[in-house]
C-alpha cells in the first residue's frame, strides 16, 4: 500500500502543488493488489483526519504543508499490520529534467 502511493506521481504532485487531495490517496491505494473495502478507508495528512470512512471529514485547509516532510497514515481497517515507507518528492527540476532526457 505504502509502495502504490510513494510510486504515485499524481498524489506526488498534489503534495508538491500544497493540495491536500485525500481522492489521490484513495486513487494511489486502489491500484495496490491487496484485500480492501473501498468504503472504510481513513486518511490522515500530516496528522489532520481528512478522510473517514472513504468520505471528506476535516477542513482540507487544516494540513500544513510548511515542513520538507509530508506524512500520509491511511487505515485501511483490516488486520493490525503497519509499515512505513519513505520516498522522494516531485519538483519542476525532476520534471524538468526527466522531461529533456532523450533515447
Amino acid at each position: 500500500m505504502g509502495r502504490a502511493c510513494a510510486r504515485n506521481n499524481l498524489l506526488k504532485a498534489a503534495i508538491f502543488g500544497g493540495d491536500p487531495n485525500w481522492g489521490r490517496v484513495l486513487a494511489a491505494v486502489g491500484t495496490a493488489d491487496a484485500y480492501l473495502d473501498p468504503l472504510i478507508i481513513d486518511v490522515k495528512l500530516n496528522g489532520v483526519q481528512v478522510c473517514t470512512n472513504s468520505a471528506p471529514d476535516a477542513d482540507k485547509s487544516r494540513v500544513s504543508f510548511a515542513q520538507r516532510l509530508f506524512e500520509i497514515a491511511i487505515d485501511l481497517k483490516v488486520g493490525t499490520h503497519s509499515a512505513t515507507i519513505l520516498s522522494n518528492d516531485l519538483t519542476h527540476d525532476y520534471v524538468h529534467e526527466n522531461s529533456a532526457y532523450s533515447t
